[in-house]
């Protein structure tokens, strides 16, 4: 397939004559330039090039094609000139505050790559609970915060602006691929309460397994831990089951493998989905910085 870097070597062989010499400037080797050249003329089907004792020049076929490469290397050169006054006219530091199961799936590959675009951006990213990024949002703080909202349920403040990622979202029950419940199509909260726990460390998850004993009995919690990964591997190990959101499985190595399976969990209390977004002060000094930043995020 036909890639920039061939624009390059069609431009440089046009302005020099010599293949030779355009390898010299473009500092590669003589025949990395040939076999690329030959490899775009097997494309088209049409020879570009004659190639002589006295140098390289255009054929009357690829005279025509020629010239339309390098009408779209120019227009390429403009594109990047146009992104480059577009990137260079941000500066400053961006603060995100971000929930961990956002942290652990999508927000790395988005830093990647507005990184790659805006890297006078200094970027730092801190990781708390789902109320202190709210708050620290709030109180200006962070300029940016990642978070998901279990609709209707919560609330934001009046000044705070919310961007959907467009990312829908459930809780489901994980468990070892050797588990009874991998064979389920769906589990509610009836069908798991026997099963020991191991418990994501986080308020809306401690709320959910104290509803569920205070509708059935306590629950055995073998382990409970704030990183995501240790309850993955250890439900895999088949040390216990687990309650997550679909967020925090997304693209999940554990889950791919086959190591792990994952059964939506329905019922009360769990009759909504899980919406994420981020979220900004409305009026604040980098909410250009922070749209900006928004328009990278993929889910």
């Amino acid at each position: 397939m036909m890639n920039f870097e061939q624009l390059e070597y069609v431009k440089e062989i046009i302005e020099t004559n010599s293949m030779s010499i355009a390898a010299q400037n473009l500092h590669i080797t003589q025949s990395a330039i040939s076999q690329s050249i030959s490899l775009l003329e097997k494309e088209f089907g049409v020879q570009l090039f004659k190639r002589s004792r006295f140098g390289t020049v255009p054929t009357d076929e690829g005279k025509k094609i020629i010239k339309k490469l390098l009408e779209i290397l120019e227009k390429t050169d403009e594109l990047k000139e146009e992104v480059q006054s577009i990137t260079s006219s941000f500066s400053g530091e961006l603060k995100i505050a971000t929930i961990p199961s956002i942290f652990m799936t999508f927000l790395l590959k988005t830093l990647s790559r507005f990184k790659n675009d805006f890297r006078q951006i200094k970027v730092t990213i801190e990781e708390m609970e789902k109320k202190d990024v709210i708050d620290s949002v709030n109180q200006g703080v962070m300029d940016l915060g990642l978070i998901s909202l279990f609709n209707p349920g919560d609330k934001l403040p009046a000044n705070i602006i919310f961007h959907s990622f467009h990312y829908e979202g459930n809780f489901n029950i994980i468990a070892s691929k050797d588990s009874a419940l991998a064979f389920s199509k769906e589990l509610q909260l009836v069908d798991i309460k026997d099963y020991p726990f191991v418990m994501y460390e986080r308020s809306y998850f401690n709320n959910l397994i104290e509803d569920l004993e205070k509708q059935y009995e306590p629950i055995n919690v073998i382990l409970r831990t704030k990183n995501s990964e240790v309850i993955k591997r250890a439900v895999s190990e088949g040390v216990g089951i687990s309650l997550v959101s679909s967020l925090m499985l997304k693209d999940d190595p554990y889950l791919e493998s086959g190591r792990i399976v994952a059964i939506p969990l329905t019922g009360y209390p769990l009759n909504f989905n899980i919406l994420s977004g981020g979220i900004y002060s409305n009026g604040g000094n980098q909410q250009r910085l922070v749209k900006k930043f928004l328009e990278y995020v993929e889910v």
